[in-house]
């Protein structure tokens, strides 16, 4: 009979405040999506990482003749055979250093025109005026500065560049738009929070004369609550019910289908289904659990019967 009683209420409240407790949801279902997005999206960067800091190489460019007109680096003249072994024996020597690769110039003038083969430059450009090179495989992407204090201004050596630096512009704008997120999550989070406490505010205000009933023939506090606690719950469940579909829907038109990043963006090692579905229980549990406790503590200030 208290059950069926509580679940009256619950429907009564939603009814009379329709309006109010739709904006909840969806500012709810906003917020949480947001919130999910940047889970992912940090989850996204993490795995990029994983994924590209395994691959990239760090380059020693060696200095040909063109570099030795130039480049004052290069100032005692190109790379000489002997320069070359020893660059590479040091290399083989270092516990950090997984695999060295030799690139002649030939070799990078090859892989220059594959890539850059249609561009206007690409016509006027030699094989002498392409740099030799060794790409090394770091066991711990973290340690180049290792390879570069060894080798960085040694006779043979124009530069040592680390490819994780071309890399960490995407992921910085990444993380950028993640810390974007969660500003915007956080105000949808405090417009939510409101808009649950003016519910909860007008309801308390339109059930006052039920409630000093209850009161009166020794309804407890909790019990006199439970209804506007499980209006608030409820409305929040939905949201965060709202904010799994927009989840889902997003990764399916964002990375499958639609947009198709999956196919366009094949080099990316794109989150699967399963990172999306285990943030899902967390969602719905604050979806639940937020609204609730914010009536709650609403209802200790406004429901005074």
């Amino acid at each position: 009979m208290r059950a069926q009683f509580v679940l009256s209420e619950i429907g009564v409240g939603l009814r009379r405040n329709l309006t109010m407790t739709f904006a909840v949801i969806v500012s709810v279902a906003l917020s949480l999506a947001l919130f999910g997005g940047a889970l992912l999206m940090r989850e996204q960067v993490s795995t990029m990482k994983d994924y590209w800091y395994d691959k990239v190489n760090v380059s020693i460019f060696l200095c040909n003749k063109a570099d030795a007109a130039t480049a004052a680096k290069c100032a005692k003249g190109a790379v000489t055979a002997q320069q070359k072994e020893q660059i590479e024996a040091d290399l083989d020597k270092m516990d950090i250093v997984e695999t060295v690769q030799h690139e002649s110039a030939d070799q990078a003038f090859k892989h220059y025109k594959e890539q850059y083969g249609d561009t206007a430059i690409a016509s006027v450009v030699t094989p002498d005026q392409m740099q030799e090179s060794f790409r090394v495989k770091l066991k711990d992407p973290e340690k180049y500065k290792v390879v570069a204090t060894a080798f960085a201004g040694r006779d043979g050596v124009e530069s040592v560049q680390d490819q994780r630096n071309i890399l960490q512009n995407l992921f910085d704008l990444m993380n950028g738009m993640n810390i974007a997120a969660l500003c915007v999550m956080g105000l949808m989070l405090v417009i939510a929070l409101m808009l649950i406490v003016n519910t909860v505010r007008v309801s308390a205000f339109s059930r006052r004369r039920e409630t000093g009933i209850m009161r009166l023939v020794g309804a407890s506090s909790f019990y006199i609550q439970m209804p506007f606690i499980m209006e608030a719950a409820f409305a929040g469940l939905l949201g965060g019910a709202v904010a799994c579909v927009l989840l889902l829907v997003g990764r399916y038109f964002l990375i499958d289908h639609g947009i198709a990043l999956a196919e366009k963006m094949q080099l990316v090692n794109f989150i699967g289904w399963d990172a999306v579905l285990a943030k899902l229980p967390l969602v719905i549990a604050i979806g639940l659990l937020m609204p609730a406790v914010a009536a709650f503590i609403a209802l200790r200030k406004y429901l005074k019967v």
